[in-house]
């Protein structure tokens, strides 16, 4: 079931039907940091170099992945300005500005499926669809349900359009027979393998388990995130949960259990033991060493950094 946060009014296809494509979040990054109000003028078809469609689907996924925000000073409608994190992580200087380091993917993965405003079928698809293979009409039902559960009235050709593109971001193209295409026109996120495509069946399979090129810090920054949001009343949240739960980095990166518990353990040492795995009567948790206020996020942060460093 999904949970949406109170007062949310998600937005749907502002994609145009297009995944992003390699260069298009730097693109958008760069001319917004050059003119905060760039989406809305004649000239950025011509500053971005794509059509007229392809410059709203490049503002919307600069919006669906954080790096860009709206501007909410009074008299700034329709400025967007570069996030904390896209500027540190895509601007000139920046950590990771061509998206060279597939740790750079699995981030933008994370800050993708975390945006219930501007891709929530997205996120309901890795933080809430609990199966292993499904159809694509298996999925659309699903969502349709869910949607309509906690009172969001979408149509169903709209759910499908958000469902064909959500799978395209993370599943290459393929030709007229079914082959791998070698299309350059593919997400950067389908090197990931999240998910894939079995077309004598017509299914799709989470590809569940370990993630060599998922890094840990990237890891501890998706949990820190995670964390802030659940439990800023408690100390501890449980393995379980860092794996299970709604909207956790274990369902975020399709991670088993066990995986999980090996990045829990390398975070004590990144995180200065701000994090502990501690076991007690035979209930594995993680264990906070101070409130999780708003400074605590910028632990994330701080992993991010020292880990582009040593890049």
């Amino acid at each position: 079931m999904i949970i949406l946060e109170e007062g949310l009014r998600p937005t749907f296809g502002g994609h145009e039907k297009f995944v992003f494509r390699h260069g298009w979040l730097k693109k958008g990054l760069d001319a917004a940091n050059a003119n905060p109000v760039v989406f809305t003028e004649d000239t950025a078809l011509v500053t971005l170099g794509v059509g007229k469609n392809m410059v709203r689907s490049i503002r919307h996924w600069c919006l669906a992945t954080n790096l860009l925000k709206e501007d909410k000073t009074p008299g700034h409608e329709h400025t967007l300005i570069p996030s904390e994190l896209g500027k540190r992580l895509l601007l000139k200087g920046g950590w990771d500005p061509f998206i060279e380091d597939t740790g750079t993917l699995w981030l933008l993965h994370w800050q993708l499926v975390s945006n219930q405003m501007r891709s929530l079928v997205w996120h309901v698809t890795f933080s809430a669809y609990l199966v292993t293979e499904f159809s694509k009409k298996q999925l659309v039902d699903y969502i349709h349900k869910e949607f309509e559960h906690v009172g969001l009235r979408v149509p169903e050709t709209s759910i499908e359009r958000e469902v064909d593109c959500c799978l395209r971001t993370y599943v290459p193209a393929r030709n007229r027979t079914g082959a791998l295409s070698q299309d350059t026109l593919d997400c950067p996120l389908a090197e990931l393998e999240l998910l894939r495509y079995y077309p004598d069946e017509n299914i799709y399979r989470y590809n569940v388990g370990p993630k060599l090129s998922l890094p840990v810090p990237i890891f501890g920054y998706a949990l820190i995130t995670f964390l802030y949001r659940i439990a800023r009343t408690r100390r501890t949240v449980s393995v379980e949960e860092c794996a299970y739960q709604y909207g956790s980095p274990g369902q975020a990166f399709k991670l088993d259990e066990n995986s999980v518990v090996e990045y829990l353990e390398a975070l004590e040492e990144l995180t200065q033991g701000r994090l502990r795995l501690m076991e007690t009567a035979g209930l594995r948790q993680i264990y906070f060493t101070e409130q999780l206020s708003e400074p605590f996020r910028q632990v994330g942060l701080e992993i991010l950094q020292k880990y582009y460093e040593q890049q």
